[in-house]
């Protein structure tokens, strides 16, 4: 399998960058996670985005699925369906449009649900967020990536990404910003959640432009010293 990193940012993005947007080969597919501000150029850029075998959403905030919109403009044009799997929450125009047109194919998952496409498996898992959300594991050819979405602590999460041969984290606060009550970890607690898990490597994403980049990795090294922030344009093999 290879992730590519199409935007790492949230909730706004860098000069010249994208919020939240993954592209996983996996086998003979290609699964998208998320598709924030920006992504949906990064990811025509790889491939025609009507080729994906199915679209991932962790939760319907407009920093994971600003585009989608102008994505349906795009599967208009060339006549496709595109099948959409994520929480249900009408409170959002975005899910509201997803759950509506007809060129999204769109399906309600929950935590604890196992779905099998394409010859992966997905389990979908629980997160921690002010609107309803989930996290990703999907298994495929001996090797797993997780996904967590946007989550706090939670403690199924050890449990939940055990083992994973890649973790990709929400670690958008320093220590000194992170409180309970805040709709993320922060780099460490992602980092200790990594070491909890036993997974095989950690990339932390979400990156908030606001808070300095080295302080987030410096902390996150004392729990996973092997850890790596995300960078937009990486390729990573699993």
């Amino acid at each position: 399998m290879k992730l590519h990193l199409l935007g790492v940012n949230g909730p706004f993005p860098e000069s010249r960058g994208a919020t939240s947007g993954y592209l996983l080969e996996a086998g003979d597919s290609l699964f998208q996670f998320d598709l924030g501000s920006g992504v949906l150029g990064m990811l025509t850029s790889l491939t025609a985005p009507e080729t994906v075998s199915a679209l991932f959403i962790s939760h319907w905030h407009f920093d994971h699925t600003a585009d989608i919109p102008v994505l349906m403009y795009r599967l208009q044009a060339y006549n496709q369906i595109l099948p959409v799997y994520g929480p249900a929450d009408p409170s959002s125009p975005v899910y509201s449009l997803v759950s509506s047109v007809p060129c999204f194919s769109f399906t309600e998952v929950s935590p604890g649900q196992v779905l099998n496409l394409h010859g992966a498996e997905i389990r979908v898992n629980a997160a921690r967020h002010p609107v309803p959300s989930v996290g990703y594991c999907l298994s495929c050819e001996g090797k797993t990536f997780g996904y967590t979405g946007d989550t706090n602590t939670l403690p199924s999460l050890a449990a939940d990404y055990r083992g994973c041969s890649l973790l990709l984290a929400d670690g958008l606060f320093p220590s000194d910003a992170w409180t309970e009550d805040k709709p993320h970890l922060s780099a460490a607690h992602a980092a200790r959640l990594a070491s909890d898990a036993g997974v095989g490597g950690l990339v932390i994403t979400h990156l908030n432009p606001m808070y300095p980049r080295r302080t987030l990795l410096e902390e996150a090294r004392v729990f996973f010293p092997g850890v790596k922030l995300a960078e937009a344009g990486a390729v990573i093999s699993l």
